[in-house]
């Protein structure tokens, strides 16, 4: 990702954030951002990643991205939840200990409950219950809901199914093929639901030898190529499964699949720009916010009493999501991304315009 130069308060304007908070601990050498989105439909809710980030503003540029993106997950979502995110800079291999997460939670508890932290990439169950010894506002617990990563996975599988169905006019995975970018937790995962429903002719990618190496052995039929060889697969569907930006002016020209959808996070480095180049090549993309929504859900049901047979019937409804915004995309003739937008913003819209008047509770 390059480095990008930002005036924080033009960028809080431009796209409406809230809340900007960076902390750092002393003792711990703990340092990160907190970014609050919007908190029109609740609390913003959002994991917490761990990067070693080459500066400062590339650390914040993720995190207000992924922030917003939280905003529309949890509102196309049918969520009562609003958008945020933490990063912490730094080697996750080396800065982890209890101390460590002990004084994140120590950071979050100081919001007040406007932001609740989840795990995200490089943070796990085991880091988050240190942080719960701190603050009651986190989720994703172990004897809870748990690591979200398979019914992420699960989600986007869904979502993959209504691609297929609204592109192809069916929705069996046996009949097309996959390239999978990324296969740690949620990719890994995906790759199983697509091969447990007969799916054959997939290939996958990943800059994590380990992964690869589990990969080969539970399946050996799949076919690994080199991450930048994962682009320009003759397949019918491309999955991204690990960082976000990569779907650019670098990579859409060599994709061959007509359809993208996957678990991955602020998949276009230019959302309305990559959106329109996926739109002209005849691509149909399932938006990030709206296709990998089954973490946020899964956690969300935590809050509120957590049932898994409830929660996988709401994770179901992502297929239908995706299959009435592919609707608009084509009844208005705008990108999928566009039109996923509409959708999260009319619910956020309705919400605060019934939220205008003051009432006692």
């Amino acid at each position: 990702m390059k480095e990008k130069k930002m005036s924080v308060f033009k960028e809080m304007a431009c796209h409406e954030f809230e809340q900007v908070i960076y902390f750092y601990d002393a003792y711990t050498d703990l340092k990160g951002i907190i970014v609050i989105h919007d908190t029109t439909l609740g609390p913003a809710l959002g994991g917490a990643r761990i990067w070693n980030y080459e500066s400062e503003d590339e650390a914040l540029f993720d995190c207000l991205r992924l922030a917003r993106g939280m905003t529309y997950k949890s509102a196309a979502a049918g969520l009562n939840l609003g958008g945020g995110k933490a990063v912490i800079i730094g080697d996750a291999t080396k800065i982890k200990s209890e101390a460590f997460f002990r004084a994140f939670g120590r950071y979050v508890q100081s919001v007040n409950g406007r932001y609740i932290t989840a795990e995200d990439v490089n943070t796990t169950t085991q880091d988050m219950a240190y942080v719960a010894m701190e603050t009651n506002h986190v989720v994703g617990l172990e004897g809870r809901s748990g690591n979200p990563s398979p019914i992420t996975a699960l989600g986007a599988f869904y979502g993959i199914k209504a691609a297929l169905q609204y592109r192809h006019k069916t929705d069996d995975v046996s009949k097309f093929s996959y390239a999978i970018q990324g296969i740690g937790e949620t990719g890994s995962n995906l790759l199983r639901y697509l091969v447990e429903e007969g799916a054959k002719k997939i290939y996958v990618a990943d800059i994590n030898q380990k992964n690869l190496d589990r990969i080969r052995k539970s399946y050996p039929e799949v076919k690994i190529v080199e991450p930048n060889d994962i682009y320009h697969q003759e397949v019918d569907v491309f999955v991204p499964c690990a960082l976000g930006g990569v779907l650019n002016d670098e990579t859409i020209p060599k994709i061959k699949a007509n359809i993208i959808c996957g678990t991955s996070n602020n998949v276009l480095l230019d959302e309305e720009k990559h959106a329109d180049m996926l739109m002209n090549k005849d691509i149909l993309y399932a938006p990030d916010f709206v296709a990998n929504a089954g973490g946020v859900i899964n956690v969300y049901h935590e809050i509120h009493g957590y049932k898994r047979e409830n929660v996988i019937a709401d994770v179901k409804l992502i297929g239908e999501r995706l299959f009435e915004i592919f609707k608009i995309s084509d009844e208005q003739k705008i990108n999928t991304q566009h039109a996923a937008k509409v959708f999260a913003e009319n619910r956020i819209k309705s919400v605060k315009e019934i939220h205008k008047n003051f009432i006692n509770r």
